[in-house]
């Protein structure tokens, strides 16, 4: 688990096409997250990423729903605070699937994650965030703790750009999780391409 990690946009107008054009840019893992959509509606749109990321050979996790990742064969799934234990996830989704949990700002989260079977960990916001506004704020020094005291692959989210991503990496981000700094662009490959070659 290494490389740009792209989330999708609630807007689903040109998912496809807007997902299409990141994938061609590098990204490495696409997780479907859409809230506000109907059941019908994102078993339709994860059906359709799905096939579009076998098609690029490029892992995809579900947000949330263990249930919706198993209905599409997904790789796997991505657990907050409210969605789950990774032991159900495990039972539903099989030994073979990515588990990943957001950790927030908490080390003991992530270490209890890692014991219960995680594949990864994420951490953030650690910057202002459109997406999450109000979120609280994860440091450098959470990040640089979690990576002494954590064997796991770490993603870090939250107001990530172009501009502000190295300090993350340089400190021990295997993965760096963005959302409206890919798919606002107006050129998405170009900016997934440079995105990408910073974690290389």
């Amino acid at each position: 688990m290494k490389g740009l990690y792209a989330i999708t946009a609630s807007d689903s107008n040109n998912l496809l096409k807007n997902v299409a054009l990141a994938l061609q840019g590098g990204v490495r893992i696409l997780q479907y997250r859409n809230k506000n959509a109907a059941a019908a509606q994102q078993l339709s749109e994860a059906t359709a990423l799905a096939s579009l990321c076998k098609q690029y050979k490029v892992c995809f996790i579900i947000n949330d729903d263990i249930h919706l990742a198993k209905q599409v064969g997904a790789d796997g799934v991505h657990l907050g605070r409210e969605d789950g234990s990774i032991r159900e996830a495990r039972n539903v989704l099989g030994a073979d699937a990515i588990i990943g949990v957001t950790c927030y700002q908490d080390i003991k989260r992530a270490l209890a994650a890692e014991k219960s079977g995680a594949n990864y960990v994420a951490f953030g916001s650690f910057f202002a965030s459109p997406t999450k506004p109000n979120a609280p704020k994860a440091d450098i020094q959470l990040l640089q703790q979690a990576r002494q005291k954590i064997a796991l692959p770490i993603c870090c989210i939250g107001g990530i750009t172009l501009k502000n991503a190295n300090i993350l990496i340089e400190n021990g981000a295997d993965m760096i999780a963005v959302i409206s700094s890919l798919f606002a662009t107006e050129d998405i490959t170009q900016t997934a391409q440079r995105f990408s070659a910073k974690l290389l």
